[in-house]
């Protein structure tokens, strides 16, 4: 006699395949625990055989009767339905998280160079002191134009810029007030990466930053593939067009991809660009697997191997 089991049920078929015997699962919590149902029936009926492809062929006809349709296509559409919940992990999240960030970073780029050729018309001494987008919102957001230029040391008089009323400033301070708060959305979710990486992918975390490992994972599709990964991968992960453009023209190869945002290599000459990519991308390779395995964490260790060759 053979035993077959489905999300119907366990079954035990004899010689000629028809069922002798059934324990039929009354919901999805039976068919998780299947195993003690099965336990159960061998207990019942000794020396039941496993069936091979051919005699599963001619079991599975038994189940093509109509009265197990209803049943079969709601238990699937639960089981569906709990895989699809059970789906959602921390690096699906910490993916989102991530592409949110490069949303972010871009909108406020683009509304921070609105923001800069619209307040020049008023103030554009402060606009062309101050490069960087975000102290500039933060300098421009409740300081008044002769408080900005008297840091300046320039008279409110010589300033080229127009006389707006306030009718005409209140638009641009709102906009001012909505960047800000863009800025601070931001550091909200950097915030959020961080801490879910510190239970998800601690050691990426400590080798490559929460941002550039958070962009790895990203790039990859997951924890699980970046960790399938060699080490040569993952060096050039987010340059796959320069690679393209390689195989297909000769041109030159890229040295690396994301990880150029690793504060290792930002601060290093371009000629080390390569040879401290190669070896980040090993530690990143080693790092990756020790967390999808959840190992212990070395990620300490990788990094200070990696300040000590290249930091000095």
């Amino acid at each position: 006699m053979y035993i077959f089991s489905n999300i119907l049920g366990v079954f035990v078929f004899d010689e000629e395949f028809n069922v002798v015997d059934e324990i039929l699962f009354k919901n999805l919590e039976d068919y998780n625990n299947k195993d003690k149902f099965i336990e159960q029936i061998k207990n019942k009926h000794k020396n039941l055989k496993e069936p091979n492809n051919e005699e599963l062929k001619k079991m599975i006809i038994y189940f093509k009767n109509n009265r197990f349709f209803n049943d079969f296509c709601n238990k699937n559409l639960q089981l569906a339905k709990l895989d699809i919940k059970s789906s959602v992990k921390d690096d699906i999240l910490l993916i989102q998280a991530i592409n949110s960030i490069e949303e972010l970073d871009k909108a406020i780029n683009i509304l921070a160079k609105r923001l800069r050729e619209w307040y020049e018309l008023y103030n554009p001494e402060i606009s062309k002191s101050i490069e960087n987008h975000e102290k500039f919102v933060e300098e421009i957001l409740d300081k008044e134009k002769g408080e900005l230029l008297e840091k300046l040391k320039i008279n409110p008089s010589d300033s080229i810029g127009a006389d707006l009323g306030q009718e005409d400033l209140e638009p641009i301070k709102s906009l001012t007030h909505q960047i800000y708060d863009l800025y601070q959305l931001r550091k909200a979710q950097i915030s959020y990466i961080s801490t879910l990486m510190d239970g998800l992918c601690p050691n990426i975390k400590a080798v490559c930053d929460a941002i550039v490992g958070a962009k790895l994972i990203e790039h990859a599709g997951s924890l699980k593939r970046l960790s399938e990964m060699p080490a040569s991968t993952i060096q050039i992960l987010g340059a796959e067009k320069a690679l393209f453009r390689h195989m297909k023209t000769g041109a030159k190869s890229p040295k690396h991809g994301i990880i150029v945002n690793h504060p290792l290599i930002a601060k290093a000459p371009a000629n080390m660009h390569g040879k401290i990519a190669r070896t980040l991308a090993d530690k990143t390779s080693i790092a990756s697997k020790v967390d999808y395995f959840q190992g212990k964490f070395i990620g300490d260790k990788l990094r200070k191997e990696l300040e000590e060759k290249f930091v000095k």
